[in-house]
């Protein structure tokens, strides 16, 4: 079906469409929103890849929610907190928090089949967690399990069209305003999305690292596109790295879910010593930044390239029952774990800094919205509390279609293309795209990991520095190259903003400013192309009780 609005016509330069509402990113955040989004209205959802390839389709873990009798929202919001490196918004936390259940419940009438026992939903526990408030599905493939409900939903309604393995090359802005986004539909050239409401849903940016549980796609888009259209961006210092990620020769880097230890699994060095409880009273109930903390170090104690995970003390039939995805994927290279050690290192998982929204998902710039994993909502702070992410996907993504959809109900239905044009580049000189983006990788992964210091960020700051002089340059035709662009411009993002935060908070580890100093960076870090020139800015505290003593900073130069 075509929407009433998506009718094509050809000018001299390039194909425009029109849409009430258009959606980039098919993850839970995105279709959550397009499901909001009012009955006789025009959705249109982009996907780079088919609509099943997102970081939401492979969730192992579940969804954190206060469902037990005995547990509290109180006690969820104190977790969430915690784990959040005092940096979170209690105001968007207790709103996040309670809306919990009631997302809950929707899912599992839109056709979820959630884990149960004995006819009631399976809780389980993670790192950070206080209780058991962790619903899963399909054992360790709670993902894969509810965007299948949620895209079979999606299907189904009559005002949604989809177009997957379409790549969003920029928006569209004019006047100060998003208008829709410039796309390329299975690799023809681009067209031009004109949309009264644009809802970014765009996902992460593993690949910007070589260790990384990302799937290909999250190559940092959404968050370079809203640079360039001068939104504002907020803590690109802040990824978290996810403790336990399958470290094998020649397999993919699978992640190994935090239901795994908080079931119990026990993470020993190469010499078979439990080393987590040295570094952490919770030992591997520890929130994330601190076991990703601990394992680098037990590494180079130990000098070995990865640590283990251990279940061999567990029964096999609750190990196997509860992770079936994780027994296979390890029984492909010979490894039965319910005897066999994991091998895990940390790798990429999880942006928690992204695009600036408020409550309703709306960024700085009018008719742009944002939810999901792209976003800085305040609800993570300085490190994400395991399973909070596919909440805030169903909670972020049913407030901003609600709201994108009442702003598009007060336009005008007559919509015209705008006269944007892209000025033609001269061509450059080849070289292989392949290459540069291996190398960034490698460099994102050597300086601007799990630890970090001044003389390491220096130095990544002018290798992307280097690659951005000639590659933002090009004028691309293909994905390969708009993507190439767009993980430069997010790796220059995050790299000067971990320079500028000199302290440690979260996943945020300075080796030369070992801890958090509140009194100076209790604050958010803001960076936008159109003010200051691109330079990343501390704003104020977020406690007024704490006095800045420094006022402005000089953090980087404009991102090409």
């Amino acid at each position: 079906m075509i929407p009433r609005y998506l009718v094509p016509f050809r000018s001299t330069r390039a194909t425009h469409y029109f849409t009430d509402l258009l959606v980039i990113g098919g993850g839970l955040a995105g279709l959550r929103a397009a499901n909001a989004a009012q009955p006789h209205q025009d959705v249109l959802v982009i996907t780079k890849d088919e609509l099943r390839e997102s970081n939401s389709h492979y969730a192992q873990g579940g969804i954190a929610g206060v469902l037990d009798p005995e547990d509290r929202f109180e006690d969820h919001v104190a977790d969430t907190l915690a784990a959040g490196g005092n940096l979170c918004d209690r105001d968007i936390v207790e709103m996040v928090v309670r809306e919990a259940p009631a997302r809950i419940e929707e899912l599992i009438a839109w056709g979820t089949r959630f884990d149960q026992a004995d006819g009631h939903l399976s809780l389980g526990r993670e790192g950070g967690h206080s209780r058991e408030r962790i619903v899963h599905a399909l054992g360790d493939s709670t993902g894969k399990e509810v965007m299948r409900a949620v895209m079979k939903r999606s299907r189904q309604m009559q005002n949604i069209e989809i177009w997957e393995r379409t790549f969003t090359i920029d928006l569209l802005t004019y006047d100060g305003r998003c208008h829709g986004a410039v796309v390329s539909r299975n690799g023809q050239p681009p067209s031009l999305v004109w949309a009264k409401q644009t809802i970014l849903c765009t996902g992460g940016a593993g690949q910007v690292y070589r260790e990384s549980t990302n799937p290909p796609v999250a190559t940092g888009d959404g968050y370079a596109a809203a640079y360039r259209a001068g939104v504002e961006l907020r803590d690109m210092e802040f990824c978290q790295f996810h403790p336990t990620v399958l470290y094998i020769a020649g397999a993919s880097r699978s992640l190994i879910t935090e239901a795994i230890r908080g079931e119990g699994a026990h993470l020993v060095d190469h010499d078979g010593n439990r080393f987590m409880p040295q570094y952490d009273p919770r030992g591997e109930l520890a929130p994330r930044d601190v076991v990703s903390q601990s394992i680098v170090r037990q590494m180079a104690i130990s000098n070995h390239s990865c640590v283990y995970l251990s279940l061999a003390h567990l029964p096999p039939d609750l190990v196997r029952s509860r992770f079936p995805g994780i027994a296979t994927a390890c029984a492909k290279f010979g490894l039965d774990i319910t005897t066999d050690p994991i091998p895990v290192r940390p790798g990429a998982h999880y942006m928690i800094g992204g695009v600036t929204v408020d409550r309703q998902g709306q960024t700085s710039m009018p008719g742009l919205w944002a939810a999901g994993e792209v976003t800085s909502s305040g609800l993570h702070g300085a490190n994400r509390l395991a399973s909070n992410s596919l909440l805030e996907g169903l909670v972020y993504g049913a407030h901003v279609g609600e709201a994108a959809s009442r702003a598009a109900a007060e336009m005008s239905d007559l919509m015209r293309a705008l006269p944007i044009e892209q000025a033609s580049q001269p061509k450059s000189v080849d070289f292989d795209v392949a290459d540069v983006r291996a190398s960034l990788k490698s460099l994102m992964g050597r300086l601007v990991g799990v630890e970090r210091d001044e003389d390491g960020l220096r130095e990544a700051s002018a290798g992307v520095d280097s690659f951005c002089s000639y590659v933002m340059k090009r004028q691309f035709q293909d994905v390969n190259g708009w993507e190439l662009q767009n993980l430069l411009c997010t790796s220059q993002m995050m790299t000067r903003a971990a320079q500028a935060r000199k302290e440690s908070r979260g996943v945020h580890f300075r080796l030369d400013y070992p801890t958090p100093d509140d009194s100076h960076w209790r604050r958010h870090l803001t960076i936008q192309l159109d003010r200051n020139g691109g330079q990343p800015v501390p704003q104020s505290p977020l406690d007024d009780s704490h006095v800045a003593t420094n006022q402005s900073h000089n953090l980087t130069q404009p991102v090409a």
